[in-house]
């Protein structure tokens, strides 16, 4: 098993905060928080048939004082593989007092590394090696949080409720970075949540033809802020680390139409791809990182920018 695999969320009984970009804002009134939750793929592990959060809870650090998510209704499980490609699950849509929220905590159950097992948050590996969709032949591994982490983890930076408007946010939980394999078995869960405001956040989409000689079990699309991809990065404990999302190529299935590649929730401003290769064993390598460079993301739109090997 690649130790590279990962996942996201978190924690028995851990806090996870989060907080996004906004400005500052009058309080006085109503509004809306529609929060959702999304995941970017894994193809250096194929046996991996699903990585499974718990969410018990989530609470709003609003104007200084922590409010429940009473819209919410925990615990809820959700399969973060199934939540790729722009899928979303959404979590909750609650009427908040409008003005400047500056985290979001979600409490999940998560197994503090050492405790009893409680099997709420795991990862799913086929037997076989080859994730099949057939959960009969799957080994379930519990996702641990080390004991020095029960704390959580916090990135700051507040975002507005308006008044009588709604705040659109997506969770996004990269589970690439997120989930490290240790020896005999423990898989540890240190989450890697990227937060997005919908309405300023584009998409980046495109054909994705091979027409190499050498054969790839998968391959993986990395993008990245423009100008911030360095070479060394596949060596890294956890390769491609700063890349701001990835995605995997979408088989056609059909030898008439190409097939194709998205990259949803990324925020306005400019991206490089860098297109890599993944081998059987989890391995990677990089397969073009300078021709799809200084490509503009705009707010709520689409740029196509096809790839051809």
């Amino acid at each position: 098993m690649n130790q590279n695999i990962v996942a996201a969320g978190v924690i028995g009984l851990t806090t996870i905060a989060l907080v996004l970009t906004g400005c500052s804002f009058g309080t006085g009134g109503f509004g809306t928080i529609s929060l959702d939750l999304t995941d970017a793929p894994i193809v250096d592990a194929e046996g991996v048939e699903g990585v499974f959060i718990t969410i018990e809870s989530i609470a709003y650090n609003l104007n200084d004082e922590w409010v429940e998510d009473t819209d919410f209704s925990g615990p809820q499980t959700f399969n973060l593989l199934e939540l790729t490609g722009g899928e979303i699950a959404p979590l909750s849509d609650m009427e908040i007092e409008a003005g400047e929220v500056t985290q979001i905590r979600f409490m999940t159950a998560a197994a503090v590394e050492g405790d009893d097992s409680t099997m709420q948050s795991y990862i799913a590996i086929d037997n076989d090696g080859v994730a099949d969709g057939d959960d009969t032949d799957d080994t379930k591994h519990e996702l641990f949080v080390p004991s020095a982490d029960q704390t959580g983890y916090k990135a700051n930076g507040p975002f507005t409720v308006p008044v009588n408007g709604t705040i659109e946010i997506t969770a996004d939980f990269d589970i690439r970075k997120s989930v490290h394999e240790k020896s005999g078995g423990i898989y540890i869960l240190r989450p890697t949540i990227r937060l997005v405001v919908n309405n300023q956040a584009g998409t980046i989409v495109g054909d994705f033809t091979d027409d190499s000689t050498e054969a790839f079990q998968n391959y993986t699309i990395f993008a990245y802020e423009d100008g911030t991809y360095d070479s060394n990065e596949s060596s890294l404990t956890i390769p491609f680390e700063n890349a701001i999302s990835s995605t995997a190529p979408i088989d056609s299935d059909d030898d008439d139409i190409l097939d194709s590649y998205k990259i949803p929730f990324l925020a306005e401003g400019n991206y490089d791809l860098v297109v890599v290769g993944v081998a059987s064993d989890g391995t990677y390598t990089v397969l073009d990182s300078s021709s799809y460079n200084d490509i503009e993301v705009s707010a709520e739109s689409e740029v196509t920018q096809h790839i051809v090997l």
